[in-house]
């Protein structure tokens, strides 16, 4: 059959051709089986089945990671904390566990009870400052039933049950003469010798003192009989 063309671009067609249709086949074998020696050695290039292998060897090392983080003991207060079972936990961490608990419960104990006495002592105050508040009432009360003022009518039963509801948040009256002097409920304006006295002795109470429990709400003001 006639072509067309150079002679020689024919024949290298042709053997290209033939070349395609004849198989390729790869020694892919580490070693010479002639020589015995290693046909790769290091530093050389690997082939493409040992860049497979390089990519096994990576996924051995992710699985030997792995393996070593499930093999960390997790601490036991973690492991409590996330409801873990604690079977590997020693007697020395149980113990510290245990030491931990109960420190814990004693703060939480002292918590309270500091809470508890605050909350009393605030309660407390609050009613101290309403009965110092009304204290200006009552020595005006005092006043009026001197002056006889009180003596009958609504308002001397009004007073009364003012005084009376007082006394029920523990407010109590420093009036009483004839005792001996005590510089932490009274309050000397004047002192006058007396007779057959031995001791600082209130004679007189010019206006009277409050206390609420054990605390002075206020000192009474008193003359003071001294020994002559």
């Amino acid at each position: 059959m006639p072509h067309h063309g150079n002679e020689e671009e024919h024949n290298s067609s042709r053997d290209q051709g033939s070349n395609r249709d004849e198989p390729v086949i790869r020694d892919h074998r580490k070693v010479d089986p002639v020589t015995g020696e290693a046909r790769h050695p290091e530093g050389g290039q690997p082939s493409a089945p040992e860049a497979g292998a390089s990519a096994d060897s990576d996924g051995d090392a992710l699985a030997q990671a792995e393996e070593i983080l499930n093999q960390v003991e997790v601490p036991a207060e973690e492991s409590v904390a996330q409801g873990v079972s604690t079977g590997s936990t020693t007697g020395a961490e149980a113990a510290e566990l245990k030491n931990d608990l109960l420190r814990l419960q004693a703060e939480y104990v002292n918590y309270r009870k500091r809470v508890e006495r605050d909350r009393a002592v605030a309660g407390e105050m609050a009613v101290i400052g309403v009965l110092n508040s009304l204290l200006p009432v009552l020595d005006d009360v005092d006043a009026a039933r001197q002056h006889g003022d009180l003596a009958d009518g609504p308002f001397a039963a009004i007073a009364t049950k003012l005084e009376n509801a007082l006394k029920t948040y523990g407010l109590t009256r420093i009036d009483e003469t004839g005792v001996e002097f005590d510089p932490t409920i009274h309050e000397a304006l004047i002192q006058q010798p007396g007779d057959d006295i031995e001791v600082d002795t209130v004679s007189q109470v010019l206006r009277s003192g409050y206390k609420s429990g054990e605390r002075v709400l206020r000192a009474a003001q008193v003359i003071v009989a001294v020994p002559a």
